[in-house]
């Protein structure tokens, strides 16, 4: 079978009757069966549940037949179990399908299974204990990214044209960088978290995907982003599709470019190097281009979010024991995710929540005064290569606690303000491997992102798929 681009031409195969649904789902389960066993991206299989699915009828929804994987990390599959990439949750078997995921079945999707994810996605590479690491198409010895990483690769590979992936300090942007994809993290409010709650509606975290072509994440935007009643937040309401914001020329765009960081720290030149590209391009397009820096408080912007992440950390292990009725077992948590609950268990206090959200607020007000001159700010996604397996190591805590944040010292500001923003795929490092170029817009912006986007991939196209596949 013909391997078509993306999620939208694989759609209107299956309409145009070219290929039939069963046939596509038939691929896509080959294709993980014969490339999987070297890159672990998918951990939790349901091929058979699949196929039966497509052979009783699937609904006539606009993305009839195309085959997707969600991530094993806040999303729901029924009948299949949510690790959170964690041997506290292995068994940890769902009832029920997350309302985003119902909403990829009525548009016709085909659920086969579940990506991998860092433990409770607290790393920047994809690589728990419980599962074992996920490998980078474009190279296996390096990282695919995180906390989404089971997901990219497996886009990236060949397997599905479009996976799930969620986003809650740069963890689509993040693989999606590293993968040479497409990864759009929306507006906090935008994507529902129905049923599960999480602290709030996850202030820092939402839900999209991976994908190759803009287009796709553009029409998955428009199929997830109708707001649930009772939700604690909403984005503002768009007066158009994505779709048709993505299919627009973009007006002349006011872009702040920034290629260092707000704390200081070190950024690759080959990451400066092809950020200075991108914004020549889009010069090149029209946009006007400046030189700007990241004015938010660092300091204060990390401070707010560990503990906001602590405490979701902190509650979600305490919960799930208090269901298992015992205590903390030795080798139940991998040893970075033990030091932080054991530091949170300790130092976490009301106060400290207060003052954390307080200070993700600020620092808000403060990115929020860039959009008074800029419509987009421009900055590298990451600032260093794709590392080695092995570089962002859970069992050793320290080389975490040193290495960590760097890798989301970009994209974790878009998190703590719930700006929406993007990694586009914007050429090759010195060792092949992909490299994104990072765009921060103010909330309820995604439309200018999207339109921004395709433009860039008309005018300098990407690879759809890793060379080695």
């Amino acid at each position: 079978m013909t391997l078509y681009d993306d999620a939208t031409a694989t759609a209107a195969a299956i309409s145009a009757g070219e290929v039939s649904a069963r046939e596509v789902v038939e691929d896509a389960i080959a294709r993980i069966e014969k490339g999987d066993g070297e890159l672990n991206t998918v951990v939790a299989r349901r091929f058979d549940e699949a196929l039966a699915e497509v052979d009783a009828g699937l609904p006539a929804g606009p993305l009839h037949g195309v085959p997707t994987l969600i991530k094993d990390l806040g999303l729901q599959v029924a009948g299949l179990p949510l690790t959170r990439g964690s041997k506290l949750w292995a068994d940890d078997v769902q009832s029920v399908d997350s309302e985003l995921v119902q909403r990829y079945r009525r548009a016709g999707m085909v659920v086969l299974g579940m990506t991998n994810s860092p433990e409770l996605g607290k790393n920047a590479s994809t690589e728990p204990v419980h599962h074992g690491p996920t490998r980078n198409p474009w190279s296996a010895g390096h990282s695919a990214g995180g906390s989404s990483g089971g997901s990219a690769a497996a886009v990236s590979a060949g397997f599905v044209p479009v996976a799930h992936g969620n986003d809650g300090g740069g963890s689509i942007r993040i693989p999606a960088s590293a993968c040479g994809l497409f990864g759009l993290k929306p507006s906090r409010g935008r994507v529902t978290t129905h049923p599960a709650p999480g602290s709030l509606a996850a202030p820092l975290s939402c839900n999209h995907v991976l994908s190759r072509s803009v287009r796709d994440s553009a029409l998955l935007l428009d199929l997830s982003s109708a707001p649930l009643p009772g939700d604690a937040f909403a984005a503002p309401t768009p007066t158009t599709t994505f779709v048709e914001q993505a299919g627009r020329e973009p007006l002349r765009l006011r872009i702040g470019l920034a290629t260092r960081r707000a704390d200081g720290g070190r950024v690759d030149e080959e990451m400066v190097a092809v950020v200075r590209r991108t914004a020549a391009l889009c010069e090149d397009l029209g946009h006007h281009v400046e030189e700007t820096e990241l004015t938010y408080d660092a300091e204060l912007l990390m401070t707010g979010f560990a503990t906001m992440m602590g405490v979701s950390l902190l509650a979600a292990v305490d919960h799930r024991l208090a269901d298992l009725g015992r205590g903390l077992a030795d080798d139940d948590l991998e040893p970075f995710t033990r030091l932080l609950h054991e530091h949170y268990s300790a130092t976490m206090t009301a106060v400290q929540v207060h003052d954390a959200l307080e200070a993700l607020q600020l620092v808000g007000w403060q990115l929020g005064e860039s959009f008074r001159s800029f419509d987009l700010l421009l900055t590298p996604t990451l600032p260093m290569s794709v590392p080695e397996l092995g570089y962002l190591d859970t069992t050793d805590p320290m080389a975490m606690w040193e290495r960590g944040s760097d890798y989301s010292s970009f994209t974790a500001v878009a998190n703590a303000t719930g700006s929406p923003a993007m990694s586009v795929p914007c050429g090759l490092d010195s060792h092949g491997l992909p490299m994104g170029a990072h765009f921060i817009a103010d909330l309820g912006s995604e439309g200018t992102l999207l339109s921004l986007a395709a433009q860039l991939e008309a005018a300098a196209p990407w690879p759809l798929l890793a060379p080695t596949k």
